[in-house]
């Protein structure tokens, strides 16, 4: 799985992190895969190397974590990524969920098997916030229900980009 490998389980949980603290244990340069974690699918959007914009990769459709994880390796490979910003989706109040627990327990198991430091952004609302903009671009519910998710992988990938860039606001999870 190229750059997917088996480590220790405390190695592992050292590489999941806030945002900006995942930031300094990536390259300067290179790309990042960004991760919309759902129960059915997961959205996946690419940065360029130089870190500016993301842009959509695909929908992995959820089946086993094995495969799951095997598909997100595999298109970090292909990519030559250099690290991984997931979404964590927090309570309006920014409390942790189930959801982000969920969350948490993927990356955790996903840290296992990859060298890849993740860094994990608050999502908060960005699911909404695509659709709010599908819905005001006349996009259909049917071409919504198909691409939701990559788009809000693009949103939460983005968003991570800009506060790294302009390191001035929140938002480290």
């Amino acid at each position: 799985m190229g750059s997917v490998r088996v480590i220790g389980s405390a190695m592992a949980a050292a590489k999941i992190l806030p945002l900006v603290e995942a930031a300094a244990a990536w390259p300067s340069r290179g790309a990042l895969l960004g991760l919309d974690l759902g129960t059915r699918t997961i959205g996946v959007a690419v940065s360029d190397a130089d870190r500016r914009v993301a842009a959509t990769v695909e929908t992995v459709a959820r089946t086993t974590f094995t495969r799951d994880a095997a598909r997100l390796g595999a298109l970090a490979s292909e990519r030559n990524v250099v690290g991984i910003v997931l979404g964590l989706p927090l309570n309006m109040d920014g409390s942790e969920g189930p959801r982000a627990q969920a969350t948490r327990a993927f990356a955790r198991n996903f840290a296992r098997i990859s060298s890849l430091p993740i860094g994990l952004w608050d999502e908060r609302l960005s699911t909404a916030a695509v659709e709010r903009q599908a819905i005001e671009a006349d996009v259909s519910r049917a071409r919504r229900a198909k691409s939701i998710d990559q788009h809000a992988a693009v949103f939460i990938l983005q968003g991570a980009l800009d506060r790294l860039r302009n390191r001035g606001g929140t938002g480290d999870a």
